[in-house]
Order: structure tokens, then C-alpha cells, then sequence
């Protein structure tokens, strides 16, 4: 019996769908702190509402994001 119904090649593609939504936020992070002349160690200091919005973002994708971000054939 296997230990676990998810493939190896989907975990990999939640984490890279992961670091992709974590990329996207700091972006967005990074255009508010110079659109607004924000000092850059708000950068450090709001990391944790970064991650609350990486996850944010996650869920939102959902199962659609294998297909938006990638060809559906490579899943």
C-alpha cells in the first residue's frame, strides 16, 4: 500500500505554484513601498502580511493553478 496519494511531481508543482505566488506578492509589496515612498525596512517588517497574502493568493488559484501557470499535457 502506498504511504501517500499524491504523486511526487504534484507536490513539486504546489511548491514551485508556492514560491511563484510568494515571488508575485513581494512584487506587489515592493511597488506599494515605492509607489507610497515607504521606507524599505517595511520590507522586513510586514513579511508576515506577505505570507498571509502568499496563502491568500494560493488559495484563490486553487486547482487552476497547474493550468494557468503551466501547459495542462505536463501535469
Amino acid at each position: 500500500m502506498k504511504d501517500t496519494i499524491v504523486t511526487a511531481r504534484r507536490k513539486k508543482i504546489e511548491l514551485i505554484t508556492l514560491l511563484v505566488c510568494f515571488v508575485v506578492s513581494n512584487l506587489i509589496h515592493l511597488y506599494a513601498i515605492i509607489a507610497y515612498h515607504a521606507p524599505f525596512t517595511e520590507m522586513i517588517t510586514s513579511i508576515f502580511y506577505i505570507i498571509i497574502f502568499t496563502f491568500c493568493a494560493l488559495c484563490l488559484l486553487g486547482d487552476f493553478a497547474p493550468f494557468i501557470l503551466w501547459n495542462a499535457s505536463t501535469i
